[in-house]
Order: C-alpha cells, then structure tokens, then sequence
C-alpha cells in the first residue's frame, strides 16, 4: 500500500511510553502516525493536516483534552473526524463529559493497544469507504512468528491479496471485527490462553463472522491436530512446510467456494467485538480487581462507584452487559436495577447482581427487581467470568432472532405490497379498458345523435314551416298556434343537440396552446352581439392586453358563452355594463366577465356550472343550461378553474384561469405581453 494511501492518526498524549506503544500497535496496523505530547503541539499537526482518526489523552500538561475535542467537533474541517478519548477510569464524570462533547468513544487505562487500533479502523471504516480500508480481497494473518508472518505476507500480496497482521488470537479477533475480511489464515499454536483452534471456533460462533472461511496452519506433526482443528469448524488444514504454492491453491479455492445465501442476513451483534461492561461498585478495591479479571477476556470495562454514576454513563455511552452490587450507599443495587429495567433503551441490557449476602432473600430480591442473573462475590471470577458470557451470548442471539423475524416481517410486507400493486395495476387496467369502452359508447352516441336525431328534429322543423308557409289560411288561429309551438320546440332542441354535441367533443378535441389575445378576441365577439341586436345599448368595458397562452379556438368559446350570458341577462337593464379584464386578487392570472344584469342567489352556485342547470325560467331568458358547463370543461383541460360570484339584481361576475402557473399576475402579464410584441414585430 503506497503511504499516501495510508489512513492517519494523530495520538496525543503526555506519556512517552503509552505514545510510543500506540505508534507501534498503529504502525503494524496500516496507519501512518503523529503523536503529540501537548495540546500545542496537537493543534499545530491539525493545522497542517487532516487526520483519519485522532486517539486523545484527557489530562494533558498544558490544558485539558476535552477542549481540544469541544474545538475539533466544533470546527468544520475536522468535526467528523472520529475522536477516542483516552484515559484512567478514576473520574466518571470525564468520561461523561467527554462523552457529552462529541467523542466517538471513550478508553480507560489501562488499555488494550489491539483493542485501540481496531475500535479506530472500524470509526474510520464507519466515517467514510476509506480508500485504504482493507479492500474485499483483504486476508488476515495470524502468527506470533514475526519472520513467517513477514515472508508469508509478502508472498500472499504477490500473489495479489491485501494482507493485514495479527500476533495473537486477541488482536486476530478484534482485526476480524473491524475488518470482515475475505478469509482468515490463522497459526495452531499461539502465545497466550488462546490457540489456533480457538480463535476458528470463536469466529464459527460469532454471527456476523461465522461464514469467513477458516485456514488452519500448523508445523506439529500430530495426525490428530487436523482432526481437532476441523472440528472447531476449520475449512482447511495445511502443514507449513506444505509447498508455498500449494497453499496459495488451498486459499483460492476457499474464496472460490460460493456459500448458499442465508433466507435473511444475519445481522446480530457480534460476539468478539470489544463487549462493553459496566461494573457497578462501592469497593474501589474489588472493582479494580474485577476489572483487571475481565480485561484479560478481551472487554472493555467501564467503572462506576454507585448507582447514580452508572446511570449517568448509561446516559452518554451504551453497554453490553451490566454487572451491578446489590449493596451500595445511597442509591442501592436493587433500586438502580429497577431503574434501569424501566427504561425501554436500557431493559434488553442484560444485567447481572453481584453480592456477598448469601441470603435466598437477597437472591429474589435482585431478581425480582428485574436481574438477568445472580452471581455470589468471590476470589474466583471463573463462575463469573461465565456467566458473563452466558448472558452476552443469550443478548447475541436475542438480538439475532429479532433482527430475523423484522427481516422476514419486512419481506411479507413488500410481499404484500408487491400484491397490492400488482392488484392495483391491474384494476388500474380494467378501469382503463372500462374507460376506453365507455368512451366508445360516447363516440357510438354522439354519431347517433349527428346523424339519427338531427334529421328527425330537421324534419320536424321543416314540415312544420312548410305547414305554416303553404296552409296557413286553411288553418284556424288555434291550430296555427299549435304549430308554432312545434316550430319553437323544434328550433329548440336543434340547439340542444348541437349544444350537447359541442360539449361531448372538448374531450377528445386536441389542445393547441398558442398565444392567444383575449382583448381582440372579446372586442370580436362584442361587434357581434351588437349586431344580433342593434337597437340594445350595451357598454363593453375591455381591458387591454389580455394574453394568454391558450387553445384559440376553445378560448373563444369560452368567451362567447360568458360574454353572451351576460348579454342575454342585461336585457332589462336601462344601462346595461359588460367588463372584461384580469383580477390580482389570486396566485396566478385570473380572467373575469362581469356584468350588471339580473344575478343569481349564491345558495343555487354549486349548480351553476353542470349541464341543463336553470337559474332563471325559460321565458325570462331561453338558453339550454350547456354553456357554463361548457366553460367549466375548456378551463379544466387548460388546467384551470372555473367559478363565479353574484347577488340577485346586482349583476354576476364569472372568473376563471386558464394554466396552474405559479407566478404573479403582472409577471405573467408581462411575460406573455412580450412574447405577442415580438411575434408581432417579427411578421
């Protein structure tokens, strides 16, 4: 890996022994490294560089490292840069502080260097897809031989795998953690309580790690190592003085092996991570010692000296297990056990109550308050030590079956989903062919209305005339009264069938938006309605520059039927008005023909615009009730809106627009005022 590739850390700390071990565990780790001794020194490397990660002692010479990390997270070029304070369990309270501020974790001393290194991958690994994260064809090693993971490592990178080290099977498993590498190869025989067959079955156990293939490497000669190894769940057994070649065969056949994919993914936490534990204590004595027992398994241990300092780090940092004295001062072990277990972000932490009354009594006491277990205080932590795992093995699996029946909830639901949009879709297509065919019975009735009613009604009409004209004087009064009748009714339902025909096509007629000038277009239609009847005195009030962009054809419908509405209902009026204009009253451009005729009472309005809908009687003022519901259809397929206002003999004003635009009325005036200029200008 080149080392402008590599990620970065900056340590800062005030002992030249914790520096010097965290440059080396880093190192080995793939970082590249800048330790400080001081705040002044670590502003002055963050002034100059950006840095993966940064590890942070809390109490350093010359200032407290707490504000360090309250300026990092408050500065915009560093404040994702993940942040692990480090320093002693003596203080809760700067753990809870340190917490609050913005750490991303929080180490007490002493510590695990291993543990350091793959909390701060995984911070790294979490912030962003690093380019030097550990790509998918990354391999850890694990070997205490420093010479044969060095030359094993180089000729697994010439064969072109990532290669990330471990010396002992704690660092392995917390590497593996961070990493999920592709495979792991791993040594029989290590130093420490934790052989080769060990770390395999440790990994075959954990959940998110069960399915890395498994490589065990041995140089012992004991037919029977193979046997064991297999079955702590190995994949493969090879002897290191096995040819070099046939090894790096045994490797790619175990990446080749594709593994059948689970139902659902198994997405529980895992078990070999570094396990948080709370141990709740009076005794600093017996917390340190019980500390010091659970650090040589691997967890992190989190101190607190009573119930109200563990509840003010469950607060600030989540826990994987609690372990909790029952008898404390103040706030007792029963007490904050019922506490916890009241709280629905705490309750599923599994909790253990440790006491050295042996007592039946004190035995139901902490489980009814709601404890997970009950372990008696002793000089031997092995049953403790047990149970420990016990319980995190249980919250494992607990986690797991939940996260397996949401996951299989989630399937039923898009299951479901999936059916009711196919469900849909296709009541979608019936609806759509239902449409389709009514639409065809439409067509079929409207050619039956052109073609079979028109000539009835045209008959109708003719032979009545015809009557009129040729016998007339044979005819009585009466009977020539009935016949005129006939000749009303026929001219009358001529209009109707053309009305109806008219309205029936807006739907299926294209829209042809074009700019269209309503002023001249209403200046038209008022020379017309003058000339129907030259003896009526009727002002037109139009205003200028009235420009949509509209169907032309359609717009003028729907001015020929508002402003011929207005027309007919000025009759009785002495000085009868008609106004044309635009309204700023409404979000977009609103047109209006308003008059100062006979009116309508506003109860009847939601009748106004559906079709054969009277306002007034056929003999005051004849009409077919087609022409507003024509209007209502025009505006709707332009997008717009059709309604009106009005008070019984003080006229009625009928507004509409004509597009949904969302900009003003003079900004849209403008617009389209411009674009009719130019066009003008250009022919």
């Amino acid at each position: 890996m080149e080392q402008g590739l590599k990620p970065t850390v900056l340590i800062v700390d005030d002992s030249l022994t914790v520096r010097m071990d965290l440059q080396e565990a880093f190192e080995a780790g793939g970082f590249v490294t800048t330790a400080c001794e001081a705040l002044a020194s670590a502003r002055d490397a963050l002034a100059q560089q950006t840095f993966s990660v940064i590890v942070l002692d809390v109490m350093l010479p010359d200032g407290d490292g707490i504000e360090l990390l309250r300026e990092i997270k408050s500065t915009p070029g560093t404040a994702a840069t993940p942040v692990i304070l480090l320093s002693t369990e003596g203080e809760v309270r700067e753990r809870v502080r340190g917490l609050k501020t913005g750490a991303d974790d929080y180490v007490g001393k002493p510590y695990d260097a291993a543990h350091v290194v793959a909390r701060a991958r995984q911070l790294v690994g979490n912030l962003q897809d690093h380019e030097n994260a550990p790509p998918r064809r990354s391999l850890l090693l694990i070997d205490d031989s420093a010479t044969f993971r060095n030359e094993f490592k180089s000729v697994l990178e010439n064969a072109g795998y990532q290669v990330l080290t471990a010396e002992t099977g704690e660092e392995g498993l917390h590497t593996a953690v961070a990493i999920r590498p592709l495979a792991v190869i791993v040594d029989g025989v290590l130093p420490g309580g934790m052989d080769g067959a060990t770390v395999i079955r440790r990994l075959k156990q954990d959940v998110t790690l069960r399915d890395t293939p498994c490589l065990l490497l041995t140089g012992s000669e004991d037919p029977g190592d193979e046997l064991r190894t297999l079955d702590a769940g190995a994949d493969a057994f090879v002897r290191k003085d096995e040819n070099i070649d046939v090894i790096i065969a045994r490797i790619a056949a175990l990446l080749r092996a594709e593994r059948q994919p689970a139902l659902v993914e198994a997405r529980g936490s895992t078990l070999l991570g570094p396990k948080k534990i709370l141990t709740v204590d009076d005794s600093a004595t017996y917390l340190h010692e019980l500390a010091d027992e659970l650090r040589e398994e691997g967890y992190d241990v989190i101190l607190a000296g009573s119930g109200k300092e563990a509840l003010e780090l469950l607060e600030v940092q989540a826990v994987d297990c609690i372990l909790l004295d029952l008898l404390m001062p103040n706030l007792s072990g029963k007490e904050t056990c019922q506490i916890i277990k009241k709280r629905a972000t705490w309750r599923q932490i599994p909790l253990v109550i440790l006491t050295a009354v042996e007592e039946a009594q004190a035995l139901v006491e902490g489980i009814n308050a709601g404890a997970d277990d009950y372990v008696p205080k002793s000089s031997d932590f092995g049953v403790l030590k047990a149970r420990v795992r016990a319980q995190l093995r249980r919250k494992q699996f607990e986690d797991e079956n939940h996260s397996i029946h949401e996951q299989l909830l989630q399937k039923v639901l898009e299951v479901a989903q999936a059916k009711a949009s196919q469900e849909i879709a296709e009541s979608r297509a019936a609806l759509v062919d239902e449409l389709e065919r009514k639409n065809r019975e439409l067509e079929a009735f409207t050619y039956s209305v052109s073609h079979d009613l028109r000539a009835p009604v045209r008959a109708l009409h003719g032979f009545s005339q015809m009557l009129m004209e040729d016998f007339a004087n044979q005819l009585p009064p009466k009977a020539q009264e009935y016949l005129s009748k006939i000749r009303e009714a026929a001219i009358r339902m001529g209009n109707l069938v053309e009305a109806l025909l008219q309205l029936s096509k807006l739907d299926r007629a294209q829209l042809n938006r074009e700019l269209v000038d309503l002023s001249q277009l209403a200046r038209a239609i008022a020379g017309e309605l003058r000339q129907s009847e030259p003896a009526r005195q009727v002002d037109f009030l139009i205003e200028d520059g009235l420009v949509t962009d509209a169907d032309r054809y359609l717009t003028r419908a729907v001015l020929d039927n508002l402003m011929g509405n207005a027309w007919k209902f000025t009759r009785n009026e002495p000085h009868a008005r008609i106004e044309i204009g635009t309204s700023a009253k409404e979000a977009v451009v609103t047109y209006f023909v308003r008059d100062n005729g006979a009116g309508f009472d506003m109860a009847y309005a939601n009748k106004l615009f559906a079709p054969f809908q009277r306002m007034h009687r056929e003999a005051d003022f004849p009409g077919t009730g087609i022409g507003l519901a024509t209007v209502r259809r025009i505006v709707e397929r332009h997008g717009g809106r059709a309604w009106a206002e009005s008070k019984v003999g003080q006229g009625a004003t009928f507004s509409f627009t004509l597009c949904s635009a969302s900009t003003g009325v003079e900004e849209k005036r403008a617009d389209l005022a411009q674009r009719v200029q130019a066009k003008m200008s250009g022919e």
